[in-house]
């Protein structure tokens, strides 16, 4: 069936036996194809039915499909015209692993962050509206980023809005059986009811205490009640709010998927139609494992073991040195984003169940709740993605430091993180963190100095930032490790021709092309910068005095960060006029699938020639 497909027009020919044989084939190339080139797994085997009927109800590109996230949109691009380009996905030669509106009319908006969808949908909806148009907008959404509170905004306001617009509720984890609805209805009435929270108390107490099962019975009774619960509160919630809500409907039935997708166009009000999908749907290992298959690189079918095996990165170095520090220090509690395994907390909250918090896809409200326990003197630690810190700036400038909280930010995957490609970069962070008032803001050059600046951070009481790349560390083997020092920088090797100061992972790289000039008779001085913010003016001042030349290395955007605040220092004193100065970073526009060892050979190239 697949060999058949070279556009939407294709699918809508097909009967519901070839549907489903073309699903079976989809499963398949998309499993060999990620096996081969690393991607998002699980969530895309899970959507693949639902790709089908959408394609086989709507038209686009007149009507606009929203994907949230992007990452479940494997089989939509394989279905509009791009099944050749997917064998090399998420690689410098092939199309995104995300929606890309440059890559196709067929992608209709961009997405790679959670929670966006419905309010882009909305808008779509209400443009549509105005133009007194009739094409239909739909906006595909897991509910995992539920929890995210743009989402929840959105659906206030198109609940409110009267526009058509469908909002598809992709699920993957509710359990959810037609059988006990009834008992869900009734329950839901007497949990209403004082005298039934009262009693409730009094029977969970009194079953506790019965020897050796109490404990196991309290827990079982009260799994049965959450998932009889979740079957009535949806619909209650969507429809209170004013969606019509449809469903719950198998995921993985195309015919029925198709049914009602046709019932929803015909409702002119806003429609939430709930799905329920698996995870890793039709590869046994993903569905076993639906985590670990979310991302993952290059792996064997047969087995699901990567073919890479996989080193220790600074996430993991992160967090096992918090670990150690909590051990000591009863303060310190951790808080992720629905991101415990990807910044290395998993052993932390096996280790401290009770100072671990996963808030959701809600980095709002992560910093908001560090806040709130800095206040009540707790040391929060918070890991979260570079290109994910930029949904909290405002919770880091009003609740954080503008109130001098000791809240520790630590910024995983900063700088370029290649295949995720530019909704993933984390290119800003230096910049839009500088200018926020009582910050500090460290980035490591090695794994052992991370290990240094968290501890130091602890210590600190104060707003910190600690910026580290995503992966393990550089070739580069330090000898030197000074203690930290607030503001102050290092001195890794001295010279008099010229200045080379990196900061964090371009620290490495600032001391392979001091040994590149070395070759060519030109003694540099090399300075790890450690601090962005504060700098260390008098170490840099001293030896850019006595170089006369300086190069700047950082893995940020080239506006506002390292290169910029050595700028700033040259401009401000009329004795360092002479003084010639050459910055590379990042460029100012939004990188595709580089690394920073892409471009750090075309600047070493450059500068040794």
């Amino acid at each position: 069936m697949l060999e058949k497909i070279n556009g939407v027009e294709d699918v809508k020919k097909l009967d519901l036996k070839q549907k489903k044989q073309l699903a079976k084939e989809i499963r398949k190339y998309i499993l060999q194809t990620i096996s081969e080139n690393g991607g998002h797994l699980a969530s895309n085997l899970g959507v693949v039915e639902l790709t089908i009927a959408l394609h086989s109800i709507y038209n686009v590109p007149e009507d606009k499909i929203i994907w949230d996230v992007g990452h479940q949109i494997y089989t939509h691009k394989i279905l509009t015209g791009r099944k050749e380009e997917f064998k090399k996905i998420r690689t410098k030669e092939g199309i995104a692993g995300f929606p890309k509106t440059c890559e196709s009319e067929m992608d209709c908006f961009n997405t790679g962050h959670s929670s966006t969808s419905i309010s882009v949908a909305l808008g779509m909806a209400r443009a549509r509206d105005i133009r007194k148009e009739k094409n239909n907008v739909i906006a595909v959404i897991g509910d995992g980023a539920l929890t995210g509170g743009m989402a929840l905004e959105a659906l206030n306001d198109a609940g409110s809005s009267k526009s058509k617009i469908t909002v598809i509720l992709n699920d993957n984890e509710m359990s959810i059986s037609k059988n006990v609805g009834g008992i869900n209805m009734l329950l839901s009435k007497l949990r209403a009811k004082k005298l039934y929270s009262r009693t409730n108390i009094k029977l969970k107490k009194l079953i506790s205490k019965i020897p050796k099962v109490g404990a196991f019975l309290v827990k079982s009774v009260q799994r049965i009640k959450r998932g009889i619960k979740q079957l009535i509160i949806p619909k209650m919630y969507f429809e209170d709010i004013g969606f019509t809500y449809l469903g719950p409907v198998d995921g993985h039935d195309i015919e029925k998927l198709e049914s009602i997708l046709k019932l929803s166009k015909q409702i002119e009000n806003p429609v939430l139609i709930h799905v329920l999908t698996k995870k890793g749907k039709g590869y046994k290992i993903a569905e076993e494992n639906p985590d670990k298959f979310h991302a993952i690189g290059a792996f064997d079918v047969e087995t699901g073991k990567t073919k890479k095996q996989k080193a220790k990165d600074y996430s993991e170095i992160f967090g096992d040195k918090l670990v150690k520090l909590a051990e000591k220090n009863n303060k310190i509690v951790a808080i992720t984003a629905a991101m415990k395994d990807g910044t290395g907390l998993r052993k932390f909250s096996q280790r401290f169940s009770t100072r671990f918090f996963d808030v959701g896809i809600a980095e709002q409200h992560a910093l908001g709740l560090a806040a709130g326990m800095a206040k009540s003197e707790m040391i929060p630690v918070v890991p979260i993605y570079s290109s994910f810190y930029q949904r909290a700036y405002d919770q880091v400038i009003h609740d954080i430091c503008m109130q001098n909280l000791h809240v520790i930010m630590c910024v995983d995957r900063a700088g370029l993180v290649g295949a995720d490609g530019e909704t993933h970069h984390g290119a800003f962070d230096m910049s839009f963190f500088k200018l926020i008032p009582n910050l500090t803001i460290l980035s490591p050059k090695d794994f052992k100095e991370l290990e240094k600046m968290l501890k130091f951070a602890v210590d600190l009481k104060k707003p910190v930032v600690i910026r580290y790349p995503r992966g393990g560390e550089a070739k580069e083997e330090f000898k030197k490790h000074e203690e930290i020092e607030l503001g102050k920088a290092e001195i890794l090797q001295e010279g008099k021709d010229i200045t080379i100061i990196g900061i964090g992972k371009t620290v490495a790289s600032a001391v392979e092309l001091a040994k590149e000039l070395k070759d060519r008779k030109i003694n540099a001085e090399v300075i790890n910068s450690r601090f962005l913010k504060p700098f260390d003016k008098e170490t840099i001042k001293k030896s850019i005095s006595k170089t006369k030349k300086v190069i700047t290395l950082e893995d940020n955007t080239i506006i506002g960060g390292l290169g910029s605040e050595i700028k700033e220092i040259i401009a401000s004193d009329n004795a360092m006029h002479d003084i010639e100065i050459e910055s590379y970073g990042l460029e100012d526009k939004f990188m595709g699938y580089e690394t920073w060892e892409d471009i750090f050979k075309k600047v070493k190239e450059k500068i040794v020639k």
